[in-house]
């Protein structure tokens, strides 16, 4: 049984709150709000005993460094927002992909990311 400790809770608490997936750096500066002076290298070994116990699960994006959220979600895919690199939850599904696998062929599982801007992002205009 892992232990608590005041950083593993705010950890934990950053990454269910924020309802997508977090980066390292994200998580740390949420977590810092309740825990000061808490660095990366407490982050990273954290996630690790938080995998390792499946509270976490990765998220991995095509040449992006891993991202975490909470397991325990429905089936869903990500949206990766190329202004401000934040990757948010997609609860859609293009649902049953087997007319587009070649024939023959079984899906068994699939990935879906959507790129483009966030809300926020699509209301700031370029510069």
């Amino acid at each position: 049984m892992e232990r608590s400790t005041r950083q593993r809770d705010a950890i934990k608490a950053v990454i269910d709150s924020a309802q997508r997936p977090l980066s390292p750096q994200e998580i740390l500066e949420g977590a810092q709000t309740q825990v000061a002076g808490l660095g990366m290298a407490t982050v990273y070994r954290n996630l690790k005993s938080l995998l390792e116990s499946n509270r976490l699960t990765v998220v991995t994006l095509p040449g992006e460094n891993p991202r975490y959220e909470s397991t325990g979600h429905s089936h869903h895919h990500h949206f990766h927002c190329t202004g401000c690199d934040k990757v948010f939850d997609v609860h859609h599904c293009p649902g049953d992909l087997l007319d587009i696998a070649p024939s023959g062929f079984t899906v068994e599982r699939h990935e879906l990311t959507l790129y483009g801007k966030c809300d926020v992002c699509s209301a700031t205009p370029n510069p």
